[in-house]
């Protein structure tokens, strides 16, 4: 049985949503740094923590994290930087 919706892993970046980290103050200049990203084909790639093993089991009832997915955490003033550039839909 398929999934109703796959990550297509052809797409590629179309544009940052919100500030670059730097901007706000969550990364020096290195490469390792949160972001939101919009992607050609409208999907969103988030670059954050990997907190898949500390917070799996702390998962309120009926959520879960399939075993291709990963919960990955960013700063929240990152996702309110972002409110502006998310279409409503």
């Amino acid at each position: 049985m398929s999934r109703p919706w796959e990550a297509d892993p052809t797409t590629t970046f179309k544009q940052r949503l919100g500030k670059s980290p730097q901007e706000l103050g969550h990364t020096t200049d290195n490469p390792d740094c949160p972001d939101i990203w919009e992607l050609k084909n409208g999907d969103i790639a988030v670059i954050g923590r990997d907190l898949t093993q500390p917070l799996g089991g702390k998962l309120p009832a009926g959520v879960s994290v399939g075993a291709d997915e990963r919960l990955v955490v960013i700063p929240r003033s990152m996702l309110v930087a972002a409110k502006r550039d998310i279409p409503n839909v």
